[in-house]
């Protein structure tokens, strides 16, 4: 998968996503997507920050407005 096909998934994950900053199935989703593509990169921080948005959602917690903020705009 290429970084041009995961900013399209990603673009349309967003277009989806309700306004707040409440972890949400899509965030979840595009986390999985900014990880993969982040990995590829070797951008350590971003991985970090992904794993811990995928990890606060499989722990029924909420991810911290930065780590979102960073997956959310990672492709921006």
């Amino acid at each position: 998968m290429d970084v041009t096909h995961l900013e399209i998934e990603v673009r349309q994950l967003l277009g989806r996503v309700s306004g707040g900053p409440a972890l949400d199935q899509p965030s979840v989703d595009t986390a999985w997507l900014v990880l993969e593509a982040a990995n590829d990169f070797g951008d350590e921080p971003a991985v970090a920050a992904c794993r811990r948005v995928i990890d606060a959602d499989l722990n029924g917690a909420p991810a911290s407005r930065s780590d979102l903020k960073l997956v959310t705009d990672y492709f921006r």
